[in-house]
This record gives C-alpha cells, structure tokens and sequence, in this order.
C-alpha cells in the first residue's frame, strides 16, 4: 500500500509539473516566422536586415526593423517580450518598445533597451538608453542569451536570461522631465524594432515572441 501511495503521488507530481510547463508557454505568440521579414518594415538602410538559418541578422548601416503585423494590430501597450539575442564583439543594438515607424534616423518614439556588450559605448545590455542605464555586464558576446522585457502600466522590467538587470517606474510628469528631442519617449502604445547601428556591428536575433497583457 504504502509502494502504491508513493507512486501515485510522483505520478502527480511529474503531471503538475508536467501542466505547468504547459501553461508557461501559452499566450506567447510569435512576430517572426525564422525565414523571411515577413510582418516586418524598414525605411532607410533595408539591406541591413536579412534572414538565415532561423535568425534575423543586423549588419550594415544605421537602419530599424519594425514589426508591422496583425498581432495587436501592431500596437502594444501592456506585455511580455522575449526574443533570443547573439553579441559579437563590438555590438551595438537595441530593442524598441512602443515606439512607431520611421522612414529614417533613430526612433523618435518610445523606449530603447541596448544591446551591447563590448562597444565603446559604456551603456550596456539591459539599460533603457539615455533613461536608466547600466554599466555591468551581464551576458557574453557570442553566446545566445534571452532578453525578456515586461511593461505593465508604469513599470518596465528586464530581464537577461533568468536575471532581472533592470527594474524601472516612469515618474509622474515625465514629459516635463525629458530634454529637447526626448519628449516622446515616455511609455505609451507602439510596435517593436530592431535596430541597426552601424556597419561594424553583427547582431543575430530569433525566438521573437511576445505575450499581450491586459
């Protein structure tokens, strides 16, 4: 009796475990199908942008790659974003959120969160750029690594594989707080892009996925 009540209850156990992994996963939904751009638009610079084995890859001149699809009409305001992110040395690129395209130049619109490990420039992986950055490094370039970024209401968070980098609450009145040039980025509505920072940077991203929340 007792060999039955002990195998029952790993039986449970593997199941619950089992569920949970299971539910863990719904309500994410890809932007990016692993084999084309389709759902995606970019203005100046397009050909920095090309697709191989599975992965967006960013090489070239100054360019953004937004998302324009049918998910959420392609305007988000409360989510979890996740996509797999490969460095090399001298990387510099980021990921936009609620921002909105542009034919050209950097993304008026929304918040950046960088990429970068090694460029010269000091604000690394994690940071919202110019808004709250950070200077330790966290994850190494050419390895994969999961960037996920959650914004509900106010509040921003990002995490690099299981670590939470960055934990930030948009103040009241922020529009009044940021400089010339810098009023739209305040957290609102928009799309994702991609950004391409200049030819000597190689970025590769796949795994692009996100999961609306009320």
């Amino acid at each position: 009796m007792k060999n039955s009540i002990f195998y029952c209850f790993i039986a449970v156990c593997l199941l619950s475990c089992g569920l949970s992994k299971h539910n863990s996963s719904k309500g994410w939904i890809s932007l990016f199908d692993g084999k084309s751009l389709n759902n995606w638009k970019v203005g100046d610079n397009a050909e920095t942008f090309s697709v191989d084995s599975g992965m967006i890859i960013v090489h070239g001149k100054t360019a953004h790659l937004f998302y324009d699809g049918t998910v959420m009409n392609h305007d988000f305001k409360n989510f979890e974003f996740k996509a797999d992110v490969m460095t090399h040395k001298g990387t510099n690129s980021g990921i936009y959120i609620h921002t909105a395209f542009q034919q050209g130049g950097w993304p008026a619109k929304g918040y950046e969160v960088q990429v970068n490990n090694t460029h010269t420039d000091w604000i690394r992986t994690g940071s919202l750029y110019g808004i709250d950055n950070i200077k330790e490094v966290y994850v190494k370039d050419n390895e994969w690594f999961t960037m996920y970024i959650t914004v509900y209401g106010k509040r921003v968070l990002v995490k690099l594989n299981d670590k939470v980098v960055l934990d930030y609450t948009e103040p009241d009145n922020v529009q009044q707080q940021r400089k010339k040039g810098d009023e739209q980025r305040v957290l609102s509505s928009g799309t994702f892009a991609l950004q391409g920072h200049d030819p000597n940077s190689l970025t590769y991203f796949k795994n692009i996925m996100v999961k609306p929340l009320r």
